[in-house]
């Protein structure tokens, strides 16, 4: 039976990608889409369906508990299980910590920590239960390295990373191999009016193909840690 690949954070950007990467690679994949912005995913699960895939969109706010256990449940009435887990949902905002309000550091927090958080308390019991599963939690170089400006997504970054850190070391005696990956700079609509050209920076197709990659190896080999980044440049 093909697998079942659940993506937060679906809707556009890495999240598109790795859909897309999953769906062209292996005929006949199931692809559970999550996002807050139903169109975006319809759009998605259009692009994904012409490759060959299966796909169904599950409109939620991965920072609500109890929209995530409701989607959790529309995910497993329709699928039955799920088989790998990308948390890719997050949001950046660019401030410095003595000019960040209290409301956007908990907003980015949310996005990215949290939600991971409570999307793998839906999803790994299950795996564990089978005694298989893999888990990537998109963290950043952000999340390996501080820099100015980015007090709170740092701080959810870096979050992200020990989360992961965490889970593999609970998860990895029960057949749940837990990756992080922490791309650089990558050519997102989040970097449309940026300033940045997209020349300077990674496509999301290069962050779905290293993903892809790891899952396809062996069961015997876990990575732990994908770091990229762009060629040019140390964004």
């Amino acid at each position: 039976m093909k697998p079942v690949v659940l993506i937060t954070g679906g809707s556009q950007g890495i999240g598109a990608a790795i859909a897309r990467m999953f769906a062209k690679e292996i005929p006949g994949v199931r692809l559970a889409l999550v996002a807050r912005t139903e169109k975006k995913l319809q759009a998605v699960a259009r692009s994904v369906e012409k490759l060959g895939a299966k796909a169904a969109v599950f409109v939620c706010d991965v920072t609500d508990e109890a929209a995530v256990n409701a989607m959790a449940a529309a995910v497993h009435e329709r699928f039955g299980r799920v088989d790998v887990l990308i948390n890719n949902a997050g949001v950046f905002e660019g401030a410095p910590l003595l000019e960040t309000s209290v409301a956007q550091f908990d907003r980015v927090v949310a996005a990215s920590l949290r939600s991971t958080f409570l999307v793998s308390q839906a999803f790994v019991p299950g795996m564990v239960q089978r005694g298989i599963g893999d888990v990537f939690n998109l963290s950043s170089i952000a999340g390996l390295q501080a820099y100015p400006n980015g007090a709170a997504y740092c701080a959810a970054k870096f979050g992200v990373t020990g989360l992961t850190k965490v889970m593999r070391a609970e998860l990895k005696d029960k057949g749940v191999r837990v990756c992080s990956v922490c791309p650089g700079a990558t050519w997102t609509p989040s970097w449309a009016n940026s300033g940045f050209t997209a020349e300077r920076m990674m496509p999301a197709t290069d962050i779905a193909r290293a993903v892809l990659n790891v899952y396809q190896l062996s069961r015997k080999t876990v990575v732990e840690e994908i770091v990229l980044r762009p060629q040019l440049g140390d964004l």
